[in-house]
């Protein structure tokens, strides 16, 4: 279990709100570790083991990106209302409202990465390092890696997930039972699935405007605004000492995950034998080592 929040709460972003719980104590010693979740349009739940890191004198900070969880919901905005920009803007104005721009690190989990990699292209001055987990630099490569991972899976999953893709039916029992086929090879190989991950699995269901908006309906379809997208090119900018973090079976394979490791100078790259989309619950042992050892680093 993660340890108790000592403090939980909503800062103003705009006229909205984005909600956060701090674990440990912020400006105490040790820089905070600031934890992205992915999505886009999932929520901090799933990552609510890092929490842990604060026994060790890292306060750690979770928040519910804009549109899911206790953040303010707009089921109403459109698909050009969803941008990279705008959870750019979010996560830059929640680190200067909490107080730790002149002290912090950026933990970004699949798309929580490349927005974290986007905030560290901006060279601020209080980053003291960035974690990039399990995260796609480049959608289209994404895509790719995806249709290599869907060839591989057993011929009458793939032509049912196919034939419901077609129709649009994405809610439908049969396409969702195809669907867990991927995800317990890709995406979470731990069985039954962790309380934490079905929890934020769960929100997305009950809101999916910004996932569906961005994404599309499941990891492995992405038809929204994010499927052209792309950091290639531009990860040379970041300064910042960067850990690169994997598994082995990961739907982030390793071809998704080299552009971080061929552009950002000195980046360090640890892949997760036993884990695919989320060692932090596959392999927590090991995982916490890992973050620590890094952290102790900067």
């Amino acid at each position: 279990m993660s340890p108790e929040a000592s403090a939980k709460g909503t800062v103003p972003f705009g006229e909205y709100r984005t909600w956060y719980r701090v674990t440990g104590e912020l400006g105490a010693g040790r820089p905070a570790v600031v934890a992205v979740h992915g999505g886009p349009g999932s929520t901090h739940d799933y990552l609510l083991p890092l929490a842990r890191l604060a026994e060790d004198g890292w306060p750690v900070v979770h928040y519910d990106q804009l549109g899911n969880g206790g953040s303010t919901h707009l089921p109403d905005k459109g698909p050009e209302f969803w941008t990279v920009e705008l959870f750019e803007n979010e996560l830059a104005n929640l680190v200067e409202r909490l107080g730790i721009a002149d002290d912090y690190v950026l933990f970004g989990q699949s798309w929580g990465g490349p927005l974290c990699a986007r905030h560290a292209m901006t060279a601020p001055p209080g980053l003291r390092g960035l974690v990039v987990a399990n995260a796609p630099a480049s959608y289209p490569l994404w895509l790719e890696e995806m249709a290599r991972l869907r060839a591989a899976l057993p011929p009458e999953v793939d032509a049912t997930l196919r034939r419901h893709e077609a129709a649009g039916t994405y809610d439908s029992e049969e396409y969702l039972a195809a669907m867990r086929v991927f995800y317990d090879r890709h995406v979470c190989r731990v069985t039954p699935w962790p309380r934490d991950f079905l929890s934020s699995f769960m929100e997305i269901y009950n809101d999916p405007t910004v996932y569906y908006a961005m994404n599309g309906p499941n990891e492995f379809h992405v038809i929204g605004s994010l499927k052209d997208w792309s950091i290639v090119g531009d990860l040379h900018r970041i300064r910042t000492p960067t850990l690169l973090i994997s598994g082995r079976h990961d739907e982030a394979t390793p071809a998704v995950v080299q552009p971080y490791h061929d552009e950002i100078p000195g980046a360090r790259w640890e892949i997760f034998e036993e884990s695919s989309h989320l060692p932090h619950l596959e392999e927590p042992e090991r995982f916490r080592a890992v973050l620590t050892d890094f952290l102790k680093s900067l």
